[in-house]
C-alpha cells in the first residue's frame, strides 16, 4: 500500500501586537505554519483582511473597513490556525473634523468637534454621540472648536483657536464665554483644585483659577498644530505639541511650572489619556508604527492600538476607549478604565 501523506499541521498564531486596531491598521502576527503551500490568508470575523507581508512565521495584515471586535484566523492551503480574539473598533461616526480628544461626560455620552479649517464656519461645531451610538448636533454657532473637556459639574468646556476663547456649555446646551485672551487657543484641562489650564500653541500654558484670574504657568516651543493637555495620577500636568520632528516628546510640568521631559521618541504625539494603573495613551507614531502609543509608569512604550490618522482617545465609564481619527470616531471595547478627570 502506498503510504499516506501526513497530514498538513495547523497554523499556530503565538502572537498578535498590538492588542487593539481600528480600520486601516496594520496587525504583525508571529507564530509558524503561515504558509505551507501558498500565501496565507487572514480573516478577521467573516471579512477577509489584506496581507501586507506574509511569510511562514510572520504576517502583516491591514484590518479592513467593516471588521468588528472579533476572531483572527490565519489559513494556510486547507489548514486554518485557531482564532485568536483580538479587540477591533466599531465605527461610531464619520465626516467629522476632530483635532484633539473627544470629551466622555459622566454617563458615557462621547462629544466630538467639526473643527474645520482657521476662520471655516462650518454648520455643527460640536456633536454628541449618545448612549445609542446616534450622531446629534450640540453646538452651532462656534468657529473652529477645538479641544473639549468636563469639570465635575457636568459642564463642557470648549476652546476656539480662532478667536482665542475658553467657552462653557450646559447639559442643555446653553453657550457662554469663560476666559478670553488665550492666544490660539488648544488644549485644555482641570487640575484637582479646578484650576483650568489652556495651551496656547505659540508658546505659553495659561493657567485660570475658578475665579478666572489667568496665569502664565508655563512656556514651551511652539507646536506646528496644537498643544495636547491632561494630567496625571501625580499631578502633574502632561503636554504634547507636535513639531516638525518625528523624535517628539510628552512634557510634564509640576506645580511650580518647571518643564521636563518625561518621554521622547515619539512621531506627532497628539491628544492623551492616563488609565487608573497610571499608564500614558498617547495618539502618535513609534518606530513607524501609527496609532495610540501607551507608556508605563516606567516609561516604557509600546503600540497599543494600530490605526491611521489618530488624534486623540479618551476612556469611557463602560471600560472602552473611544478613538478620533482626523475624521471619525470609533469605539474599542478595551476593557480598561480610564483616570478620572476630575
Amino acid at each position: 500500500m502506498p503510504l499516506r501523506k501526513p497530514a498538513e499541521p495547523r497554523p499556530l498564531i503565538s502572537q498578535v501586537t498590538p492588542p487593539a486596531a481600528i480600520a486601516g491598521g496594520e496587525l504583525q502576527i508571529r507564530g509558524k505554519g503561515f504558509a505551507q503551500d501558498e500565501r496565507p490568508k487572514v480573516t478577521i470575523g467573516e471579512v477577509g483582511a489584506p496581507v501586507i507581508i506574509g511569510s511562514d512565521s510572520f504576517v502583516i495584515a491591514r484590518v479592513p473597513e467593516g471588521a468588528t471586535a472579533g476572531e483572527l484566523v490565519i489559513e494556510s492551503g486547507r489548514q486554518a490556525s485557531e482564532s485568536w480574539a483580538c479587540d477591533i473598533g466599531m465605527l461610531l461616526a464619520d465626516s467629522l473634523h476632530p483635532v484633539t480628544n473627544p470629551a466622555v461626560d459622566s454617563f458615557g455620552n462621547i462629544f466630538t468637534t467639526f473643527s474645520g479649517s482657521r476662520g471655516q464656519k462650518v454648520p455643527v461645531a460640536v456633536y454628541k454621540i449618545d448612549l445609542n451610538f446616534a450622531l446629534k448636533p450640540f453646538i452651532n454657532e462656534l468657529m473652529n472648536a477645538t479641544a473639549l473637556t468636563f469639570d465635575e459639574q457636568g459642564t463642557l468646556y470648549i476652546s476656539s483657536r480662532y478667536d482665542g476663547f475658553v467657552y462653557q456649555v450646559t447639559p442643555g446646551g446653553n453657550m457662554s464665554v469663560y476666559v478670553e485672551g488665550m492666544g490660539v487657543a488648544t488644549g485644555i484641562a482641570f487640575d484637582g483644585e479646578r484650576n483650568l489650564y489652556v495651551g496656547d500653541r505659540s508658546g505659553t500654558i495659561f493657567k485660570i483659577s475658578p475665579s478666572r484670574q489667568i496665569f502664565v504657568f508655563a512656556t514651551l516651543e511652539p507646536s506646528i498644530s496644537a498643544y495636547h493637555l491632561t494630567f496625571g495620577p501625580d499631578d502633574y500636568l502632561y503636554v504634547t505639541g507636535p513639531t516638525t520632528s518625528s523624535f517628539d516628546a510628552v512634557f510634564r510640568i509640576s506645580h511650580a511650572g518647571e518643564v521636563e521631559t518625561f518621554y521622547r521618541g515619539l512621531g506627532r504625539p497628539q491628544g492623551m489619556a492616563f488609565d487608573e494603573e497610571g499608564r500614558l495613551y498617547v495618539a502618535a507614531s513609534i518606530a513607524g508604527r501609527k496609532g495610540v502609543v501607551r507608556i508605563d509608569p516606567t516609561r516604557r512604550a509600546d503600540l497599543f492600538l494600530s490605526g491611521p490618522g489618530v488624534v486623540g482617545l479618551a476612556f469611557t465609564p463602560s471600560r472602552a476607549m473611544v478613538v478620533a481619527t482626523t475624521n471619525a470616531i470609533h469605539r474599542v471595547d478595551v476593557g480598561i478604565k480610564g483616570r478620572p478627570l476630575y
